[in-house]
Parts: structure tokens; sequence; C-alpha cells
């Protein structure tokens, strides 16, 4: 999907489709479960938890935000840490307070 519909071969966990004029509906978030679980795995974070923190990434996509420059970003990862900490899910960014590569 990811070469498909971005021209990027490689694979991604999470890709984001904006709707089309439709009043009340957003579009799609597409998550890559393979993916998804090895990330998961590798950062010791439950599969739960990491699910999560993309669809909330991809949702700041539908609603206009991206990650492309630094600025973006950090304001990107700023939403993403507030509203996951309302969802009880930690800083999906740091793992014992270390920042993730």
């Amino acid at each position: 999907m990811n070469a498909r519909y971005r021209g990027k071969d490689n694979p991604t966990n999470v890709l984001s489709f904006p709707a089309e004029a439709t009043p009340g509906y957003l579009g799609d978030v597409a998550i890559a479960y393979g993916v998804t679980r090895e990330e998961a795995s590798k950062t010791g974070k439950s599969l739960g938890d990491h699910t999560v923190h993309l669809a909330v990434h991809g949702a700041l996509h539908l609603l206009g935000y991206d990650h492309e420059a630094a600025r973006d970003a950090a304001k990107m990862e700023a939403l993403e840490i507030e509203i996951l900490a309302e969802l009880g899910i930690r800083n999906p960014y740091e793992i014992d307070g270390r920042p993730v590569a």
C-alpha cells in the first residue's frame, strides 16, 4: 500500500486516506499489523498501546497535521503525547525516560 499510494517501496506502519468532501467523515486510517507488531516488540511497547498511538497519529494526519518539517513534527508529537496520556498510554517517544531512536 505504501508503494501504491505514496510511491515509497518500503513498509510503513500507518497510512491515512482523507475523505473527499464528505461532511462529518474525515477519512480512513490503515494500520499494518505485521509492521506494528514488530515495532512494538522491538521497542518494548504493548501491541495495543502502539496500535492506539498509530491510530491517533493517522487521525492527526486526517486533521491536517504533518511531520515533514522538524517544527511540524514537534507539534504533532506533542499532541500525540497529550492525547495518549489522556488514554492512559505513556509517551511513545520515550522508553524509561530516554528518547526512542
